[in-house]
């Protein structure tokens, strides 16, 4: 059962995430885009993790906190700059992270413990920070690969999606092939996995 400062932290998070100026509908109901992100994240991780601990279930609800304050376009194209520009953001998300967790109780030490997941530290070493990989990595492909292959060029998303396969873990790429995505997508996938 969540304790009191879990209760009390999703409420501090959520109160942030519906701060968020861009909106998606999804069956006729809008959401606030980070928090829309934030239960999808969730789902996976709770998928993939059903006893998952605490500090794993609030990294999840805080990947992208406030993530909108923080423009790609205030760094440099390319892959260098998108490089830059998603560093600085798991900072800012671990640092809000952490004062917000701090504001609902908790103590430094599981403070910092989540801020390592957001900050995806020890990947691969660490089971957490990989499925909060993961659940990202899926997120990714189920929701949001159909509108990024619609604003890149074929090339440019056949390498993300070589890059994106490269960071799951073996259990995630099952679920990855498992999912039910349109024929282009699809098609899309299997041309990464062919090619790289």
């Amino acid at each position: 059962m969540p304790s009191a400062h879990f209760q009390r932290a999703l409420a501090l998070i959520e109160a942030i995430h519906r701060e968020d100026p861009h909106i998606e509908t999804v069956d006729g109901v809008p959401w606030p885009g980070e928090a829309l992100y934030a239960e999808r994240v969730s789902a996976w991780v709770e998928r993939l993790e059903p006893q998952a601990s605490e500090p794993l279930r609030l990294a999840a609800r805080c990947q992208h906190l406030q993530r909108w304050a923080i423009p790609r376009e205030s760094y440099p194209t390319g892959w260098a700059g998108y490089h830059q520009w998603r560093a600085a953001q798991a900072q800012a998300h671990a640092r809000l992270a952490g004062a917000l967790l701090k504001e609902a109780g908790y103590d430094e030490p599981m403070i910092a413990r989540v801020q390592s997941l957001i900050r995806k530290e020890r990947l691969r070493r660490d089971a957490e920070a990989q499925c909060l990989e993961d659940a990202a990595c899926l997120t990714f492909l189920e929701h949001a690969l159909p509108e990024f292959a619609r604003r890149h060029d074929e090339a440019q998303v056949v390498d993300i999606l070589r890059k994106t396969w490269n960071k799951m873990s073996p259990r995630a790429r099952e679920q990855a092939l498992a999912l039910e995505l349109a024929p282009p997508v699809r098609a899309l996938v299997e041309r990464a996995l062919s090619s790289g």
